[in-house]
This record gives C-alpha cells, sequence and structure tokens, in this order.
C-alpha cells in the first residue's frame, strides 16, 4: 500500500509561482501600473493580459485577484495569510473563477457566466473570473460576452490572459485595459536559477545556467521545466559538459572546429568533423541550428556587439580565425544558407545531403560574390573601357560621375578612333561622315532614282543641321560661333569618339 504521508514532488514551475507583485521578474511596468492602480482605488471592470507563455500572465491575474479580495485590500501586496487569500492559491474560492478559453468556446459557456455575474460574491469583495486564452473562444462568444463586459455589475471584474494577442476581436480590446509582458532578459533567468541552486544545494556552473536561460527563449516556466530536467541526471552537480552529452548538443569546441575547416577551404576535413558530430548523436537540424547561431554570434562580432545574451556565448569563445576570414557579406550569405536548409530539409530526400551541400558552400564561401560587389565590379570595367589612352571619359549612363574622374588638361586631349568601323571597311567614324557628307552635296543622280542605300543618312545625322549652314558649308567645316564646326559637334556627341 503506498504511503500517503510521503512528501510529493513538485515541480519547479509550481513551486517556484510567483505569489506577489514582487516577484513577477520582469514585467516591471505591468507591476508598477498594476499597484498605482491598486493604491489609488482604479480599479477597471475589465484587463487584457498579452505576451509570450511562461512569462507570468496567469500568475499576476491571480496576485491581482488576490490583491482585490485580500481582507486588507485591495492593496499592493497581498497578505497571504488570510482565508481569502489562502482560498485563492489553492483554487478553491468560491469568488474566483477560473475558465480554461480552450475548452469552453462555445455560446452556452459565455450564456453560463452571464447567468452567474447576476449573483454577488460569496467571502469577498469582488468577483472575478480568469479567462485564460481567451483568443480560443469563438466569435459568437465573444459577441455574447460584448455586452456583459461593457456594463457588468460593480463587483464584477475579468481578467482574461491570451498569447495571440491578434485573435481577439477589437470589440473586446476595447473594453479592456491591455497590459503586455515581455519575454525575461536571459540575465535575469540566470539569477533565477542560481539562486534556486543555492535554495536547494545543487551546485552548477555559469555556463550550464547560461545555457539553460538562453534555450529557454525569455520564458521562466521553461526554464525551470528544463532546469529539473538537467537536475534529475547531473546528480547534484550541472556542467556543461554534461548537457551536451545527455541532449545530443554539438558544442562550441566543435563548431569552432568546423567553421575553421570551412573558412580555410578544407572541404574533406569539414566533411569529417560533420560526420564526427552526427555520430556523437547531435540531429542534423539541432547541428544546423548551431551553426546558425554560430554565425550569426560572429555577424554580431563584427559590427561591434560584444553583450553576452546576445551572441550566446562569450566574445573571446569564438574562433579568432574565422572571424578574421569572413567579412560581413560573407557572413551574412553562411547566415542565409543556413536558414534556407533548416526551410528545405523536411521537403529533402536526405537532410544529410542538405547538410553535407550546406558545408561544401561553407567551404567556399570566401569566393562568394555578393551582388554588390559584382555591380563595382562591373562599374568598374565600364568606367575602364569608356576611357581612352591620354584621352577623357565620357560620363555614365544617366549622367553618373565614374570612380575617379579625370581632370583635363590644358592640352586638347587627342582623338579617339572607336572599333566601330564605316561601311569601307577601315573608315573610322569621322570619315564614314565625312563621306556621307561628300555624296549628299552632289547632285542627285535621276537616272538612278535616287540616292542609293549605301547613302542612307545614319538616324543621327540631323543633329549637325542647323539653320544657319548648308550641307556644304558643314563639309568645308565652318566653325559655330563658339569656335566648334558642326561636324566636330556631332562627333562629340557620338558616344564613345572624342575629338580635337
Amino acid at each position: 500500500m503506498a504511503d500517503l504521508t510521503a512528501p510529493v514532488y513538485e515541480v519547479t514551475a509550481t513551486k517556484r509561482r510567483p505569489k506577489t507583485f514582487d516577484e513577477l521578474a520582469g514585467q516591471e511596468f505591468v507591476v508598477s501600473t498594476l499597484k498605482n492602480s491598486l493604491q489609488s482605488g482604479s480599479i477597471a471592470h475589465a484587463y487584457l493580459f498579452s505576451g509570450p507563455r511562461g512569462c507570468g500572465k496567469t500568475s499576476a491575474a491571480r496576485i491581482l485577484a488576490r490583491s482585490l479580495n485580500c481582507e486588507k485590500g485591495p492593496v499592493q501586496g497581498p497578505c497571504g495569510v488570510c482565508d481569502n487569500c489562502k482560498s485563492i492559491s489553492a483554487g478553491a474560492s468560491l469568488d474566483v473563477i477560473e475558465i480554461d478559453g480552450a475548452s469552453n468556446t462555445s455560446v452556452n459557456d459565455v450564456r453560463q457566466i452571464k447567468d452567474e455575474v447576476l449573483f454577488p460574491p460569496q467571502a469577498g469583495r469582488y468577483k472575478i473570473y480568469i479567462i485564460d486564452e481567451v483568443h480560443m473562444l469563438s466569435n459568437s462568444a465573444f459577441n455574447a460576452l460584448l455586452k456583459t463586459i461593457e456594463e457588468p455589475p460593480p463587483y464584477i471584474i475579468f481578467i482574461f490572459a491570451t498569447t495571440e494577442l491578434h485573435k481577439v476581436p477589437a470589440t473586446i480590446k476595447s473594453r479592456c485595459q491591455q497590459f503586455s509582458f515581455r519575454l525575461i532578459p536571459i540575465e535575469t533567468i540566470q539569477e533565477i536559477l542560481k539562486k534556486i541552486c543555492g535554495e536547494t544545494g545543487i551546485e552548477a556552473e555559469d555556463s550550464a545556467l547560461f545555457w539553460i536561460a538562453r534555450e529557454s527563449t525569455g520564458s521562466l516556466r521553461d526554464a525551470f521545466t528544463l532546469f529539473d530536467q538537467v537536475a534529475s541526471f547531473s546528480g547534484g552537480h550541472i556542467r556543461e559538459s554534461l548537457i551536451r552529452e545527455k541532449l545530443g548538443l554539438a558544442g562550441l569546441e566543435k563548431i569552432n572546429a568546423l567553421a575553421e575547416a570551412c573558412a580555410a577551404h578544407d572541404t574533406p576535413a569539414a566533411f569529417s568533423l560533420t560526420d564526427t558530430i552526427l555520430a556523437s548523436g547531435v540531429a542534423i537540424e539541432q547541428l544546423i541550428i548551431d551553426l546558425a547561431g554560430y554565425y550569426r554570434g560572429l555577424l554580431l562580432l563584427k559590427n561591434g556587439v560584444t553583450r553576452e545574451s546576445l551572441l550566446g556565448y562569450s566574445p573571446d569563445q569564438f574562433s579568432a580565425k574565422v572571424l578574421e576570414s569572413l567579412d560581413s557579406i560573407r557572413l551574412e550569405q553562411a547566415l542565409e544558407i543556413l536558414l534556407a536548409c533548416y526551410r528545405d530539409i523536411r521537403y529533402s530526400v536526405s537532410p544529410r545531403f542538405e547538410l553535407e551541400t550546406v558545408v561544401s558552400k561553407l567551404s567556399w564561401l570566401n569566393q562568394w560574390v555578393s551582388p554588390p560587389e559584382l555591380k563595382a565590379a562591373l562599374d568598374r570595367a565600364l568606367y575602364a573601357l569608356n576611357v581612352p589612352e591620354g584621352g577623357l571619359a565620357r560620363p555614365l549612363a544617366h549622367g553618373t560621375k565614374p570612380p575617379g574622374t579625370l581632370v583635363p588638361g590644358d592640352s586638347p586631349p587627342l582623338r579617339h578612333k572607336p572599333e566601330r568601323q564605316g561601311k569601307s571597311g577601315g573608315q573610322s567614324l569621322a570619315e564614314e561622315y565625312r563621306r556621307m557628307l561628300a555624296e549628299k552635296s552632289r547632285p542627285a543622280d535621276l537616272s538612278n532614282g535616287g540616292a542609293s542605300d549605301d547613302d542612307e543618312e545614319p538616324a543621327w545625322s540631323g543633329i549637325i543641321h542647323n539653320d544657319n549652314s548648308s550641307s556644304s558649308n558643314a563639309l568645308q567645316g565652318d566653325v559655330s560661333p563658339g569656335g566648334e564646326s558642326p561636324v566636330d559637334r556631332v562627333l562629340r556627341l557620338i558616344p564613345g569618339t572624342v575629338v580635337n
């Protein structure tokens, strides 16, 4: 027969649930606002708590309920010893009703609430409804609740909690005071875990606690759950090496070695290290996640970020060789490759093939050319093609100035003969144009019915003709008032031609 007097194990998340506002970690704005409302007596009839999982929404709702119905209340902090506080903490109070919105989604459930609010509280000052995951209610249920929320009896208070605020109708939001709960900082979670270790007599490395806090992604409940799991197989001494071994993690040392092999273009060594890591029990998805986090940390370091909670590790733990060999553009490309691989492995024939392809790409990452670098190289090549030897460069397209614009000297520039050839085969563009003008100045041969196909005017020939000069004058090179003949003017305007 089981011993009913034996102590029952209680998980850390339940044992460490906050009981006062001062114990609510990482939610300073919410705590200060609710405390001021309680002190001034400005109690709203409906509150809406939103935020990520495990950040204290339900705990804050229960603390608020105890503060309102405490025998000494409303007070900023419940006493915790009166009958009302004890019954609310035990979940046995008739005046504080907690409802799971995920399992009470219909109009009939809301109709029951509407019938119950007609009865006043039994022992406390207020009758409080805490509806968790309120976004799971149906649209009809929300609509049925609108009138009750807008004009409830003076003793009724609604407290809604949700992780998906965008699913709550605007008509509900407008009737509630909204409080946004934030993710808890990694440093705060680590300090709480240290305090728990001190109270329970568990020895723990700072790096191990930091890993737990980082993996919890800002959720204190997730951190407590992971802490319980790690403490169960650590034997009273939590070590980072033991965590990596038991949970199948690659570890920064192996990631550094793999990244160094890739940066050194040593593809065989990179493939060998990848096989060793996977053979040690690390999942392919986990290795991709670890590599993505590693290159993200390098990218942040390249841009001057040294905060350990953002990097995931202390800055001196990253490989200096990899950091020196890759610039920000290459690190961004590595991160894009890894993120794309994580998206693609679920549809791949073999996730391992995808990972090995990524490792191969990372091994020639230094040779990758980004689009901005390619454009800059093309601009330089275009500029070089447009600069004649000893001459002037014409501007690039759209009036943009090429890098290192040349300044002309006092002496006139030399004529540049472009590669384009005239119809005679060996003439320059200027000679072709002068030939065309000479043919145009002759009388038309009526027996031939006009000009032949060979005498067809180019589309640009009309730009030299002005009202004050004929084609014969242009052939002779009559100069304009500015000292430039029409022939020189058109040759100057033709792309790729510089005249003297």
